[in-house]
């Protein structure tokens, strides 16, 4: 396995989501009026939120258990990790929110999602992409796990788009391009599933569009669920993802496009830059970029404070290995 394309997916993710957080919830106009293009970190003080957190709760998950992981190994890292929390969640996701507050009240998986008034979001999908660098090149191993760990806060929808990512990246651990992760991508949709739909709509807008601007601009004009209040659907997010993946090549430059978006930008650049980075390599990002993002800062999970994403990407890498090897 390549460990240059291990820790590019987990710095990846983790780049996106930190340029990503000052976008959030904005529109495309919106993020123009203010910064024109944003093309790198706005606050000096950038660091990766919920999304790296929970990324890194997942691949405690997965070194835990391996390619035998459960929701239940899941829930357990989970409270584990809470158990060391003496603040509120910061900018915390609802879908976790509530599953955690499911499973403190002794709910098991995967009722803890399935109750879940978030069933539906992006909050699973953000965080899988450590399954995919476990399971590098078996996108089939990617899905299922990912849906032990989505299905502890998640349901249909939202399990379909943490499977797809997940995929995607296991994937991209061992592609030349980006055409078989999107089509790893696709596959782990269920083909009838509004995920689906949303996605092979976005693929085809990115495809007619001549550059990654314009696919941002088609793509922001179509796919967002603009009635609902929220922009953490799962299925707008993952489509924007993959759409932008296919506009860009899968390239580091779709964190960029991710961040300039809006709508959930942080988690759509975070596993686009995932999947981009599992593509490419840690040595394709900006080393200035990697430096500011390396050290997790623990501000929605204390539990997670000063996780270095490099060494954690090797001990998934030397899991994998392990398990080969037995």
């Amino acid at each position: 396995m390549n460990d240059d394309r291990a820790r590019g997916a987990l710095l990846g993710l983790a780049i996106g989501d930190a340029m990503g957080a000052p976008t959030e919830g904005m529109t495309l106009t919106a993020i123009r009026e203010r910064w024109g293009r944003v093309r790198g970190f706005v606050d000096p003080e950038a660091a990766g939120t919920d999304d790296t957190e929970y990324a890194v709760l997942c691949a405690r998950g997965v070194l835990r258990a391996g390619a035998g992981l459960t929701s239940r190994d899941v829930a357990d890292t989970w409270l584990e990790a809470l158990r060391e929390q003496r603040t509120g969640f910061n900018r915390a996701g609802f879908s976790e929110m509530i599953a955690l507050a499911n499973l403190h009240a002794g709910m098991e998986p995967p009722a803890s999602g399935q109750r879940n008034a978030e069933t539906w979001s992006d909050g699973a999908a953000m965080r899988v992409a450590p399954i995919g660098v476990f399971a590098a090149g078996d996108p089939v191993l990617a899905a299922r796990m990912a849906r032990a760990d989505a299905e502890v806060s998640h349901s249909r929808d939202g399990v379909y788009c943490a499977q797809a990512i997940a995929a995607g990246v296991a994937v991209a651990m061992v592609a030349d391009s980006v055409d078989p992760v999107l089509d790893a991508m696709l596959a782990a949709l269920p083909a009838d599933s509004w995920s689906a739909r949303t996605a092979r709509r976005a693929l085809d807008i990115a495809g007619r569009a001549g550059t990654p601007e314009q696919a941002e601009e088609d793509l922001f004009e179509a796919i967002p669920l603009r009635h609902y209040m929220w922009a953490d659907v799962a299925p707008e997010a993952v489509a924007l993802c993959i759409g932008l993946l296919r506009a860009t090549d899968g390239t580091p430059a779709v964190i960029e496009s991710g961040v300039n978006i809006g709508r959930d930008s942080d988690t759509i650049a975070a596993m686009a830059g995932a999947v981009a980075g599992a593509l490419h390599g840690a040595s394709a990002f900006d080393p200035g970029h990697v430096a500011q993002v390396r050290t997790v800062t623990g501000q929605c999970i204390q539990a997670t404070a000063g996780t270095d994403l490099v060494d954690l990407a090797d001990a998934l890498v030397a899991r994998a290995t392990t398990e080969e090897r037995a």
